[in-house]
């Protein structure tokens, strides 16, 4: 099987009730940034960051997959750092107005991949590459974040184009973070279900793969009901500030 072959919500029953609770959830973001002072600024100051989370994330899983021999991602262009080539209308949507999306998933084929590794043990370093790309770049922008603020003159930090660009800088190291705590979550359709897969028993495999479009409905009502927040946002503030931390010893700040 491919691994793009699985849209978000692959159900056999009636979408119909899943897009009307993702309609809900939207129109509660949109009322928020609408009712709140400075949401919609955020807002925008975010896009950046969206477009590059996703864009390298995407590209994390096809050049994984290509290095293990499956070039199914090089024929379909998906080796590119164009966001147009990754991003899906409806998850980028999403994840702007209602806080978790998706990009156009790379569809990859694990009978490709070299016999150094088991298909199970090679889509695992694929949907791995993902979330690993995130944490890189959240590195590298907060590097970047810590050498303007250690070099750059104090007017600039204070004026409003210092203040936009050091918050576009902070925002995106941030949102690579939310990215890739988001997608360790192990449960279907995220990477954390297929990196975990080739550790579990031989039971527990066939039972996670027969039992997957539950763990789709688990995922919506998890996050809707505001207990993924609840689990991951901890996780985001830690990771961020132990990247921030390190940025900050070897700049020096």
């Amino acid at each position: 099987m491919k691994r793009g072959e699985n849209s978000m919500f692959n159900f056999s029953s009636d979408k119909r009730i899943m897009y009307v609770i993702l309609g809900i959830l939207v129109i509660m973001n949109i009322t928020q940034y609408a009712s709140t002072e400075g949401a919609l600024l955020g807002l925008l100051l975010s896009l950046p960051g969206v477009l590059i989370a996703i864009t390298f994330h995407e590209f994390a899983h096809g050049i994984a997959a290509y290095k293990l021999g499956d070039n199914t991602a090089k024929n379909q262009g998906r080796l590119s750092l164009n966001p147009l080539d990754h991003l899906d209308p409806v998850g980028t949507f999403l994840l702007v107005f209602a806080g978790f999306g998706w990009g156009k998933p790379v569809e990859v084929n694990p009978r490709n991949y070299t016999r150094k590794v088991s298909m199970e043990v090679g889509q695992a370093i694929v949907s791995f590459a993902g979330p690993l790309m995130n944490f890189i770049l959240a590195i590298i922008f907060s590097i970047i974040y810590c050498l303007i603020y250690k070099f750059a003159e104090t007017e600039f930090l204070i004026s409003t184009t210092g203040v936009v660009v050091m918050t576009l800088i902070q925002m995106t190291a941030v949102i690579n973070v939310g990215l890739g705590v988001f997608n360790l979550i192990p449960l279907p359709p995220l990477d954390g279900s297929k990196i975990l897969l080739p550790f579990l028993p031989y039971n527990a495999k066939q039972w996670f793969s027969s039992n997957e479009q539950i763990f789709h409905i688990i995922f919506v009502v998890i996050w809707i009901t505001g207990i993924a927040s609840m689990i991951i946002s901890p996780a985001i503030d830690i990771v961020s500030n132990a990247i921030m931390l390190m940025a900050r010893f070897i700049i020096g700040v």
